[in-house]
């Protein structure tokens, strides 16, 4: 059979490369194309278009990249008309992803999401598409069944979270050779930075991360450098402060940190995986916070929290995201009372998330729920 799949960020690539490697256990004859990135194609998928292309963060932001965003629609239906898959899988990235369903449906492909978008975040008018034009929804999250299929009366299938997945697959990282082999302190606390992997969002993040640094003089902090951008975008940064810089490496740093300040979206739940405290951060220009407030009702941005359905880790966002706010955070979760019960609710939280072998469960419905041939 063959299938098109569709990524556009770097949480996309990762889990889309294990949806690809479970796709070819299900069908070993399976060709496949794919928009997302390197661990994609590293899987065996034929990479249309990497995700560097095509993510774009805020609303400021895509109102001004729209003509690139419609080249790119317009090339990805050029490319499934050429490629003719039987099914089509989406995952994320829903801003693009439900264009091109749309369009998809009526053109008579088998549609399918894999990590569904988030209108219950914002947006929940988009349940009407959803219900048009997707023909099966896999989704990742213990709320999300309830949502969709309570709530609005689409079936879905919860095959549980794919992170659970990748992390157990990964080996364990020998943290005396990773402190060596990056030129990092061999007795000092690790506190990593993980401030995104798109440029718009990094140049936010990054600067007020870093202001924090001279306030931890026993800690030593570690930037984890995005795969999706050069190790040069990040050399301003490095030049003002005293912190070290590893680049495509973030699963090591979080199995080797104490502590981390990082960028709401996945990185706030793979941090939590790993059992390592947190502050979570977020900044966007003026204008994109504006319009995300008024349309965005959740009580929290992070995966973490959402989850959990109460604050487990702290949410720092837009004007709340100081020097002297993030010194205070980070303190408190570097010892006392709040790192000991947030470590507990990690646990639980890893108990939500319904166990291993989500790519698997994914990749077996697909393939058994493809449309069979006459």
């Amino acid at each position: 059979m063959k299938y098109y799949i569709i990524a556009g960020e770097a949480s996309g690539d990762l889990h889309g490369s294990n949806l690809i490697k479970a796709l070819r256990e299900e069908d070993p004859e399976a060709s496949i194309r794919c928009w997302g990135g390197d661990l994609m194609q590293k899987a065996g998928g034929t990479l249309v278009k990497h995700y560097n292309e095509m993510a774009f963060m805020g609303f400021l932001e895509v109102l001004g990249s729209l003509r690139t965003i419609f080249k790119n629609v317009r090339f990805c239906k050029e490319d499934i008309s050429a490629f003719k898959p039987d099914a089509i899988i989406f995952i994320d990235f829903s801003g693009f992803n439900l264009r091109i369903a749309s369009w998809a449906k009526k053109e008579g492909y088998h549609t399918n999401y894999y990590i569904a978008p988030q209108i219950w975040a914002s947006r929940e008018g988009r349940i009407k598409n959803i219900k048009r034009d997707i023909d099966a929804m896999y989704v990742t999250l213990p709320f999300e069944k309830e949502f969709y299929e309570n709530k609005h009366r689409v079936p879905v299938h919860f095959v549980g979270h794919p992170l659970i997945d990748a992390l157990a697959s990964r080996k364990p990282t020998n943290e005396t050779e990773f402190r060596r082999r990056n030129g990092l302190d061999p007795e000092k606390p690790i506190i990593a930075l993980l401030p995104g992997s798109r440029k718009q969002e990094v140049e936010k993040m990054l600067t007020v991360m870093l202001s924090v640094t001279p306030a931890f003089p026993e800690y030593q902090f570690v930037i984890a450098g995005a795969p999706s951008l050069n190790d040069d975008f990040y050399s301003p940064f490095l030049k003002e402060s005293q912190v070290h810089f590893i680049s495509n490496q973030t699963y090591d740093l979080l199995s080797c940190s104490y502590a981390a300040l990082v960028t709401s979206g996945t990185a706030t739940l793979e941090t939590a995986l790993f059992k390592i405290p947190q502050v979570v951060c977020y900044k966007g220009s003026w204008v994109s916070y504006q319009i995300a407030k008024r349309i965005i009702t959740l009580k929290y941005i992070s995966l973490v929290n959402l989850i959990m359905d109460k604050e487990v880790v702290k949410e720092l966002i837009q004007n709340d995201l100081t020097t002297k706010s993030l010194t205070t955070q980070l303190e408190q979760i570097l010892s006392g009372p709040k790192r000991a019960s947030l470590l507990l609710d990690y646990d639980v939280l890893e108990q939500k998330l319904g166990g291993s072998g989500a790519s698997k469960k994914a990749a077996s419905l697909i393939v058994t729920g493809l449309p069979k041939a006459v």
